[in-house]
């Protein structure tokens, strides 16, 4: 599975403070389909003369058809409804509705087909529909099937995932990247003078894009990676690879690249001694984690995500409407009608996404912030650092408010 993500991604960058499965927003859509006529006819001799039957009767319009719209923009949105992640996509789906209820949008039709029934199923019946932008689908894995079945059609893809390498021409990447949270801290890091860097990596692709992401930040902003050590993932694992590379020395600074559980577990023995304490740098895995407050090993750890500044009115707004709290993934959804209604200015009903102004150098604003595309396709997020510190996690230097032209 090609997924830029720890262990438990699921929940652990999308987790819930409380989820439960909701009925599909989209089904207060109106439904509607032409009928198609059909007739039949009979092939005979020249000799003899034979009576057309009647006309068959018109089949019943399809239940996913969409009515001929001339005032809308048709969206498909692509996650899952049943299954182990569908309280994620339901989450996602509620937020798309809550952002046009927010902006008092009339000029988009969103529609929810269900990724748990077939990837490739639900982008088909999509492209079928008419729909000219999808959003979704949630994770890098499924997004080779929904090209394939959108491109043909010109129909460019905003994926959720978080994985980078899935990034195309007509495939934007939405999701948070690792890659830029550890970046962003080692940029920070090098401020405070860390200068001989390690790294605890979890076996398999997510600790390999890790290390990849320190050495390119490395040969960027300074500094050397004296140590690597990898582990299978699990506590006693990791505890044993924090245990050798504390007992190898020569580094002043940690990365441990997977989640705030695990990272808790390493930091008791990297920061085992009292007398010697090393700098710990986390990922975007650790944002919203309340138990790196209440580790004292964890004391000065780094780490970036973006900005929970108005992640707070966004859930309270959320619980009012859905009730319960929504997963934190979920701003994706309501940041992609944000980014659509911005484009939806300049974009003809009828017409193809005009996906050249995805590329705008200013970028644009959601409830995670400032945020723009790379021309690969890749999202550029202005995040922020936060540390840990007496027994609170804070920002100490902010995300941008913007990018410049």
């Amino acid at each position: 599975m090609k997924l830029w993500r720890g262990p438990n991604w699921a929940t652990n960058w999308a987790r819930p403070w409380a989820a439960a499965a909701r009925a599909l927003h989209g089904r207060n859509l109106a439904v509607a389909g032409a009928a198609l006529l059909a007739s039949a006819c009979t092939v005979v001799p020249k000799t003899e003369v034979v009576t057309a039957p009647p006309p068959a009767p018109a089949p019943e319009p399809s239940a996913t058809a969409l009515p001929t719209d001339t005032g809308r923009h048709r969206i498909a949105l692509l996650v899952p409804l049943t299954g182990d992640t569908a309280p994620v996509g339901q989450a996602i789906a509620d937020a798309t509705t809550m952002a046009l209820l927010d902006t008092g949008a009339d000029n988009l039709r969103i529609t929810t087909y269900d990724t748990s029934e077939g990837v490739t199923t639900a982008a088909r019946k999509a492209i079928a529909d008419g729909n000219k932008l999808i959003l979704g689908p949630l994770t890098a894995d499924a997004v080779p099937q929904v090209q394939a079945a959108a491109r043909p059609a010109g129909v460019p893809v905003i994926a959720f995932a978080n994985d980078a390498s899935v990034a195309a021409a007509d495939v934007f990447v939405i999701g948070h990247l690792p890659e830029q949270s550890i970046r962003r801290s080692v940029q920070f890091a090098r401020s405070r003078g860390a200068a001989r860097f390690a790294v605890l990596a979890p076996e398999g692709d997510y600790g390999t894009r890790a290390v990849f992401s320190l050495e390119n930040a490395l040969r960027d902003y300074g500094g050397s990676l004296v140590r690597k050590e990898g582990y299978a993932r699990g506590n006693t694992s990791i505890v044993s690879a924090a245990a050798r590379l504390r007992a190898a020395g020569g580094y002043d600074t940690v990365l441990i690249a997977d989640s705030a559980r695990l990272g808790v577990d390493a930091a008791g023995e990297l920061n085992k001694s009292a007398r010697s304490r090393t700098r710990i740098l986390g990922t975007e895995l650790w944002s919203g984690e309340a138990a790196l407050a209440r580790t004292p090993s964890l004391e000065g750890a780094l780490f970036s995500a973006v900005s929970d500044q108005r992640f707070g009115r966004f859930a309270d707004s959320y619980a009012q409407r859905f009730g319960g709290q929504p997963f934190r993934v979920a701003t994706l959804g309501y940041d992609a009608v944000l980014l659509t209604l911005r484009v939806a200015r300049e974009w003809k009903v009828g017409a193809p996404f005009p996906r050249e102004q995805l590329y705008d150098k200013g970028g644009f604003l959601g409830v995670d912030g400032a945020f723009r595309f790379a021309r690969n396709g890749v999202v550029e997020r202005a995040l922020e650092v936060r540390e840990v510190k007496g027994g609170d996690v804070i920002a100490v230097d902010p995300a941008p408010a913007g990018f410049g032209k």
